[in-house]
C-alpha cells in the first residue's frame, strides 16, 4: 500500500494544480462573457481533486475505489468540455493542448490505482 500512497499525494498535488488552472480558464471565460461553459469546466475541473481528497479519508477500500472512480469520470467530464471550449474558439490550440494534456495524465494515474487497488484487493467473478 506504500506505492500506493505515493501515487495519492502525486496525485492529489497534481489535480490541486490542476484545479488552479481551470480557475484561471473560468475568469477568462467570465471575462469574456461566456458564462455555462466556465460553469460547467469549473465545476468538473476541481471536482477532480475534491473527490481525490475524499477518496484519502475512505473508510474502506471499496469505498476509496468508489470515489476515485468519481474523480476519474469528472476528468472525463473535464476533457470533454475542453474539447468543446476548443471547437468552439473560446480557447486556443496551444491552451487545450496544455490542459488536456494535464488532464489525460491525472486520468492514467487516476486509471492506474484504481485498477491496482482492484487487482490486489478485490476478486472478480471470473477469478471465483
Amino acid at each position: 500500500m506504500e506505492s500506493t500512497l505515493k501515487k495519492e499525494s502525486i496525485i492529489a498535488s497534481k489535480a490541486y494544480s490542476f484545479a488552479l488552472e481551470i480557475i484561471v480558464l473560468y475568469k477568462k471565460l467570465v471575462a469574456d462573457k461566456e458564462f455555462v461553459l466556465s460553469k460547467q469546466i469549473l465545476r468538473s475541473g476541481t471536482s477532480i481533486g475534491a473527490n481525490i481528497n475524499e477518496a484519502l479519508s475512505a473508510q474502506s477500500k471499496r469505498d476509496f475505489v468508489h470515489k476515485l472512480s468519481i474523480s476519474l469520470k469528472e476528468t472525463r467530464e473535464t476533457i470533454y468540455w475542453l474539447n468543446l471550449l476548443k471547437d468552439s474558439n473560446y480557447i486556443n490550440q496551444e491552451y487545450f493542448i496544455n490542459l488536456s494534456t494535464k488532464s489525460k495524465e491525472l486520468m492514467k494515474i487516476l486509471s492506474s490505482i484504481i485498477l491496482t487497488i482492484k487487482q490486489k484487493y478485490f476478486k472478480t467473478k471470473s477469478s471465483q
